[in-house]
Parts: structure tokens; sequence; C-alpha cells
């Protein structure tokens, strides 16, 4: 059995936005939607500018995925700094220094706080392997197999202080197949995870273009 995947809102209906919004990216990992945003911008399907990627741990492979394509990338090691509100300083002075206007969290394992969301009001965008309001928190796909769900997905929604609950902005759907284990729908899942985040943050910026930028 091989069901289609199903895109929330239509990418059709989603309009281009006035001018090229400027991102900066927040990622502790592979940073594989990183790559599928810049490959959406490189494209022509998304018209935005990567400013800068920003991670916090030394190890992740974003930074030499960003390296590759030559956008800078910033280490800002969450041990180095005494509070969850000190590190979202050090990233707001970096996102403002690089002229920054949506922040975008792609596998970014680190709870945010009011800091970065006074600085970026309705403008930081998260991506969750589940069709939220559902299996909010780690291991989504774990939770949602465990449940015997038949349809799985992604979502992209701004951020808030609680966890996995800002307004949703896009979903993709994905069917649960009977020999399904927590990697193939994993795999699956990030599949749609790459179509969908470029989709959400070009809807945001058709959205956004008449709110005011945030604060400098």
């Amino acid at each position: 059995m091989n069901l289609p995947s199903l895109l929330w809102p239509d990418p059709g209906e989603i309009p281009a936005p006035p001018r090229p919004g400027i991102l900066g990216v927040l990622a502790s990992g592979n940073g594989s939607n990183f790559e599928a945003i810049a490959q959406a911008i490189e494209a022509g399907e998304l018209p935005a500018h990567i400013a800068v990627v920003i991670t916090n741990n030394p190890e992740a492979y974003v930074r030499q995925r960003a390296e590759r394509r030559g956008i800078p990338c910033v280490l800002l090691n969450h041990r180095d700094h005494p509070s969850r509100e000190a590190l979202d300083a050090a990233i707001v002075e970096v996102l403002q220094q690089y002229q920054v206007e949506w922040v975008i969290m792609a596998g970014w394992m680190r709870l945010v706080t009011q800091v970065l969301l006074s600085a970026y009001p309705e403008r930081v965008l998260n991506l969750h392997p589940s069709l939220l309001p559902s299996f909010k928190g780690l291991r989504a796909v774990e939770q949602a197999l465990a449940c015997g769900v038949k349809i799985a997905g992604c979502t992209v929604h701004r951020v808030t202080l609680e966890m996995d609950s800002g307004p949703i902005v896009a979903q993709a759907a994905v069917p649960v197949l009977p020999e399904d284990t927590v990697e193939s729908l994993y795999r699956r899942i990030q599949a749609q995870e790459h179509r969908l985040y470029p989709l959400a943050i070009r809807l945001c910026l058709a959205e956004g273009s008449l709110s005011p930028k945030p604060p400098s």
C-alpha cells in the first residue's frame, strides 16, 4: 500500500512574498532541514536569504553544510552560558548583527525563552515531527506508533513559551503502514518536512510582509 502524502495549505495557494525575507537558522544537529530550505532558495521556490546559521553544538554537521554554501555559522555553546536567558540574549545579538527578520528553528534542541520571543514577536518558527497538537515533545514518532494512529506527519508552528504549542502555520500528513518501524515512518515524515518547511516560511513571509520588523 502506497498512499499519498498531503500538505496543508495547498502549495498552489501560497502567494509570493513582495520581497525576499532575511532568515537566521538555529540548528543543533545534522541540518537536513537547513539544507532543504537552502535548496528551495537556490531553486527560486522560496524568496529568502539565509544570513546566518547558529548552532549550540560544536559537533553539529550543520556547520559543514553551512560552510559549503558560504553561509556564516556561529557557535554559541549553551554550556558557556549561565542560563537559557543568557544564551538567548547572545543569539539575539548575533541575529541582529546579521539583520535577521525571521528565526527558523531547524532541529534546535533547546527550549527558548521570552528573551528571544520578545526580540522576534511571532517571527520564530519551529518544525515538529507530529500532527500537533498530538504527540508534543521528544520521541514524537515513537509516541505515534505506540498509540496506533493511522496517520502521522509534521507541523510548522510559531514558537511560544509552551513547548510545541504555538499557532500552527502548516502541516503535512503521511499514512502509517502496518509494517512501519520508527525508522521507516520517520524517513517518510522527514521527506515531508523537507517539502513543508520552505512552503511554511514562504507563507509566513507573504502574511508578515505588512507586519512591523523586529527591533534592531
